[in-house]
């Protein structure tokens, strides 16, 4: 069974960064596309940005440019450095595993990280 913890949110400025980790146990980690996502409050949650196995990188065109998501597979951990915040980035950030083709998430959710950006 595979769970995931993440952490590193908090609370910053608009402009800030702020950098998320995410840990994944009970799985080969290595072989799985990995991804983050969002969930804003009163909205479904969204795909954020996902590395595949091999490092190839894919975002949401409202983080392009400003986050960047990495992986260390001997650690199990999947990264997400967030940038030049906006306070339409607030929201509960969570890790998962994408589908490789859908980037639909397939396991179980953590509890999340919450990233809140004051203006």
């Amino acid at each position: 069974q595979v769970q995931l913890a993440e952490s590193g949110g908090g609370l910053v400025q608009a402009g800030g960064s702020l950098r998320l980790s995410c840990v994944a146990s009970g799985s080969i980690f290595s072989a799985n596309v990995m991804g983050w996502y969002r969930q804003a409050p009163g909205k479904q949650r969204e795909m954020v940005a996902v590395v595949t196995p091999s490092g190839n990188t894919r975002y949401a065109d409202s983080v392009k440019g400003r986050y960047t998501i990495s992986r260390d597979n001997a650690k199990n951990t999947v990264y997400l450095q967030m940038s030049g915040l906006k306070p339409e980035d607030t929201a509960v950030y969570y890790c998962n595993s994408g589908h490789p083709f859908t980037y639909s998430p397939l396991w179980s959710w953590g509890q999340g990280t919450q990233v809140t950006i004051s203006s």
